[in-house]
């Protein structure tokens, strides 16, 4: 099921994604006017709780819908909605991990990447939609870089996840760019600062439940800078895989449903170009992965 959160009149919803149209489902308009179940969550978050049984839910809802006298009434076209993140706003800070992929590591540092897990965080505040238009924050640098990455969404509390049972903790996934202020990066010695400017960390079209990418570590990720394609990588380069990402992650922090695991990007950012091709005012960014959709932004 490819799911997407959304703003219309002024009230959060979301829902599936209409089959073969441009519209989205209203799962909380359909409750609301059939009372379809006896009772459904008002926010995608607290819905994962409940794992596959939100998606039959939802299922439910859109069945119904579909034999009511009007379903074109519960269905909203792409464009008459605000589009927002899969996950409009994390419960804590988005979990991000550095150089998982050797070519990156060398375009970045000219050294292997290391051994160990680099993980460091992004502010909750700094997530972003797509279609959105973004600063280029050009107050504070003239380096601002992106980075297309495959994004894994929790559903289920786990600590101490066991290899085996680590998909069991996954509800989806989704499509980010792990926007960079580079200077500040160097400046500070570390990246929560750098990375967490307002509108770095764009995500979606979609959140896609993880039956439908039964391996995500055979995806094609592709970056286009205004059509010019900087990335074209595939998850299959990870050094660590989503599997051991939520193992080694879950060792140390509680993943809870909603948490946002942004798994490393391939080779081909701005910086690791000669010379460096940074963004710019007037800039599009399109990021796609196989199986969710492309992730547009535009620079201004």
């Amino acid at each position: 099921m490819k799911i997407l959160s959304f703003r219309n009149n002024n009230v959060i919803s979301f829902g599936p994604k209409v089959k073969r149209q441009e519209a989205v489902w209203d799962v909380l308009a359909i409750q609301q006017e059939l009372n379809v179940l006896p009772s459904f969550s008002n926010t995608i978050v607290e819905g994962m709780t409940d794992g596959f049984e939100f998606v039959e839910q939802m299922r439910k809802l859109v069945e119904a819908a579909e034999k009511s006298e009007n379903p074109a009434s519960f269905q909203l076209a792409f464009t008459a909605i605000e589009w927002l993140a899969p996950i409009p706003r994390t419960t804590k800070n988005i979990i991000c991990i550095g150089k998982n992929y050797e070519a990156h590591a060398q375009e970045m540092t000219n050294e292997s990447a290391p051994e160990d897990l680099v993980v460091f965080t992004k502010a909750p505040t700094s997530i972003a939609a797509d279609e959105e238009t973004l600063s280029v924050h050009a107050d504070v640098t003239q380096s601002l870089d992106y980075e297309g990455e495959l994004a894994v969404v929790i559903g289920k509390k786990g600590k101490n996840i066991p290899a085996a049972l680590a998909f069991d903790y996954v509800f989806g996934y989704t499509i980010a760019n792990d926007i960079s202020a580079r200077n500040l990066q160097d400046k500070h010695k570390q990246f929560f600062l750098a990375k967490s400017l307002d509108g770095a960390c764009p995500m979606g079209p979609f959140l896609v439940t993880k039956d439908e990418l039964p391996n995500p570590q055979n995806l094609t990720v592709v970056t286009k800078v205004n059509d010019e394609i900087r990335q074209n990588g595939t998850t299959s380069d990870m050094i660590h895989t989503v599997e051991d990402l939520i193992v080694e992650i879950s060792k140390l922090v509680t993943l809870e449903p909603g948490d946002v695991i942004l798994t490393g990007t391939p080779a081909g950012v701005g910086k690791g170009m000669t010379p460096p091709q940074y963004l710019k005012a007037g800039d599009t960014v399109k990021i796609s992965i196989e199986g969710i959709g492309t992730l547009v932004n535009y620079f201004k």
